[in-house]
């Protein structure tokens, strides 16, 4: 069973989705949020699996209620829920900690799977966003060097496999798509995400892939 908070300063959207995933019979509602203190305080108390986090509230905005939930190294993740279709919002809740960003419109299949998808440690950006994201992000960071950071600790430890797989997660590439790259079977490839994330302390994969970013393993195309 998965379990949700949901955290919108709008009754009728946090209604909408309550009805929603109460429509499942994976998945429970634990409660309810109006802003981002209340999201705080919530998820410290109930411990869900999942906080579905509105960006603009009243108060303490997602962005920032995101970050506070996510650095205090408890299971929950956040997947983040807008109205607004701007990189800089994803970016920021990204960078916060932040397992997943979709739009609000989304089809309710899209944010199941999405939910489903972030309890699992994996993660989720909405496909119009994915290539824009990581683009704008890989813009932001210092052109000094355009060789990988070899002496970051992060990358220290991984293999030469586990570095060329970070890389074409840097990319973009799903499982499937890496195991048909290196000639491996998925469940390998799983196997080495897995090892990659426990050994670079990256929460999932979207973490992941802004390490790749941040150490130059993958450059903007």
């Amino acid at each position: 069973m998965t379990t949700v908070l949901i955290a919108d300063d709008q009754p009728l959207q946090r209604f909408g989705f309550r009805m929603l995933l109460e429509s499942q019979d994976d998945m429970a509602v634990l409660g309810e949020a109006a802003n981002g203190s209340e999201a705080i305080r919530m998820t410290a108390e109930l411990r869900p699996d999942v906080v579905l986090m509105d960006i603009r509230m009243p108060g303490l905005d997602g962005i920032e209620a995101t970050r506070r939930i996510t650095t205090t190294g408890e299971r929950t993740r956040v997947l983040i829920l807008t109205t607004f279709d701007l990189d800089e919002y994803a970016y920021a809740g990204l960078r916060a900690g932040a397992s997943g960003f979709l739009i609000k419109d989304a089809l309710p299949e899209e944010l199941l799977s999405g939910i489903r998808a972030v309890a699992s440690g994996d993660a989720v950006v909405a496909p119009a966003l994915t290539r824009r994201l990581l683009d704008a992000y890989a813009q932001l960071l210092p052109t000094s060097s355009a060789d990988p950071d070899a002496t970051d600790p992060r990358l220290a430890t991984l293999t030469d496999r586990e570095r060329e797989i970070l890389t074409a997660m840097g990319r973009g590439w799903t499982n499937a798509e890496i195991a048909d790259r290196f000639h491996l079977a998925e469940s390998t490839v799983k196997t080495h995400v897995g090892r990659i994330l426990a050994k670079t302390g990256s929460r999932d994969r979207i973490q992941a892939v802004i390490l790749a970013y941040d150490t130059r393993l993958v450059h903007p195309s």
